[in-house]
């Protein structure tokens, strides 16, 4: 990232910043029980729910989405406000929209099965590799899980190594212990 675009992500995260007009990708933090999540939102939908630096994701979005970033509370409250209900216990569903566009098309692929793991199920990586006809690709199936850029709402938690081996996270092995405990996955 160069110097410019630090100045230009540190002054649109600011508090008090009021940009002109919305931004093309609304951008900010929450801090939640499994650690500070960074968010971003285009008007397709949330494109980033990560436990990224928010400086990698930043530089990625100004790469391959946008360079009109910013803070956009009409765009981030009410996804913000869902990762609430969800870490209350009073959500099991997100309703917000999600935006692909930093995926790849295998990672959309494995991930948007974990999207059809129920609340308090799992699934493993050799259950995905199968449903999506590559049996032998578990090394890629975890791979594309741990680059899913909308953690929680695509619950990539919920894809499990194998039966009693939890597997890799991008939040880290406590967090998805944690995620998949909250929604009763896990005794």
């Amino acid at each position: 990232m160069s110097t410019g675009d630090l100045e230009a992500l540190l002054r649109v995260t600011a508090r008090g910043y009021v940009g002109e007009s919305p931004p093309e990708v609304a951008f900010g933090t929450v801090d939640s029980p499994v650690g500070r999540l960074v968010l971003a939102a285009t008007a397709r939908g949330v494109v980033a729910c990560s436990y990224e630096d928010e400086h990698a994701v930043f530089a990625r979005i100004h790469r391959d989405i946008s360079s009109f970033i910013g803070p956009d509370p009409r765009r981030l409250d009410p996804v913000r406000r869902e990762l609430d209900a969800y870490f209350d216990g009073r959500l099991r569903t997100f309703s917000s929209a999600v935006d692909f566009q930093l995926v790849s098309a295998f990672t959309r692929t494995v991930v948007q099965m974990t999207a059809a793991v129920p609340y308090g199920q799992v699934t493993t990586y050799h259950d995905i590799a199968e449903r999506i006809g590559r049996p032998q690709a578990l090394r890629a199936i975890a791979n594309a899980l741990a680059a899913n850029p909308v953690c929680l709402f695509v619950p990539c938690h919920r894809a499990v190594e194998a039966p009693g081996a939890l597997g890799g996270y991008a939040g880290g092995p406590v967090a998805k212990e944690n995620l998949l405990r909250l929604e009763g996955a896990l005794g």
